[in-house]
């Protein structure tokens, strides 16, 4: 079951791949579009019961699941521990575990800043902390999927303790990309804008009450031009399949971007040099 190639995976047939936050919305869209691309699947979500429901629906293609929270490190560690015990490395791995909260910053707590950190960003770096490096070190190739969000890419309004989550991924992501790029590991950063999850009734906006209608006013707004998770799924599927780094499930923020993006051919080409260049520094394995 051997792969690598510079223009990402030709299919998902028989890939063992772990998702996380995979009890609702993108998460297990993902799932199920995987097991149905004939997928290995190893699961988790902090929700036992949509975990439970998830697994039920992708049926024997799933290999493993576990209910936990990616912010603790220790369970992340344990659940690697019992996946690389059980299969050996992964060849795909996928950070979709998130929660949002907004607020100005006079509004702000401590702990939404700390939510958003301590899931958004700690947990997919417990995660690839955990199985990287056996990927690394299989020499088989593989990808690794995170999921950000266009508030990684564009500062909008009342968004700060999120992106600060989601443009640390976004760095983290960047760097990774070159970085990988020697072990045949392809890197995906996923950035939706609307998409209709659970996220956007439970969502925490500091400072300003859910039932102003006002508020419900944009809500509403938000809902007619989110995309249905299924549409996130297909284009991670797909942005894996072409070995595409930013992967977007909607125009209006590939367009919002574009202005950044511009001189990326120039920029892209000096930074994988410059890993090159570095690279050159690491000691051989003995």
């Amino acid at each position: 079951m051997q792969w690598r190639s510079s223009t990402g995976i030709a299919s998902l047939r028989g890939k063992k791949t772990f998702i996380t936050g995979a009890g609702s919305g993108i998460g297990r869209a993902t799932a199920l579009l995987a097991a149905q691309a004939g997928a290995e699947l190893y699961l988790t979500d902090i929700n036992e019961v949509g975990l439970a429901e998830t697994v039920a629906q992708a049926g024997s293609a799933v290999a493993m699941s576990a209910a936990f929270d990616v912010s603790d490190y220790d369970a992340v560690t344990a659940f690697a521990a019992d996946v690389h015990e059980a299969t050996g490395s992964l060849d795909i791995v996928m950070n979709v575990a998130g929660i949002s909260a907004w607020g100005t910053v006079e509004n702000l707590e401590h702990r939404h800043w700390k939510s958003m950190i301590d899931v958004n960003l700690m947990g997919p770096i417990h995660v690839m902390e955990n199985f990287l490096p056996p990927m690394v070190r299989a020499g088989r190739g593989g990808h690794l999927v995170n999921v950000s969000s266009a508030a990684g890419l564009i500062p909008l309004p009342w968004h700060a303790a999120y992106s600060a989550s989601k443009y640390g991924l976004r760095g983290a992501s960047e760097v990774l990309r070159y970085d990988l790029k020697r072990h045949g590991i392809g890197v995906s950063l996923v950035v939706p804008g609307g998409v209709r999850t659970g996220l956007v009734d439970t969502l925490e906006i500091a400072g300003v009450e859910r039932d102003d209608p006002r508020v419900q006013k944009l809500q509403h707004r938000f809902e007619k031009r989110a995309v249905e998770p299924s549409t996130v799924a297909k284009a991670i599927l797909e942005g894996i399949e072409k070995n595409r780094y930013l992967v977007y499930s909607s125009n209006d923020i590939r367009f919002g971007y574009w202005w950044a993006r511009k001189f990326a051919p120039p920029y892209e080409f000096v930074l994988q040099k410059a890993n090159d260049q570095f690279s050159k520094l690491l000691k051989k394995p003995s």
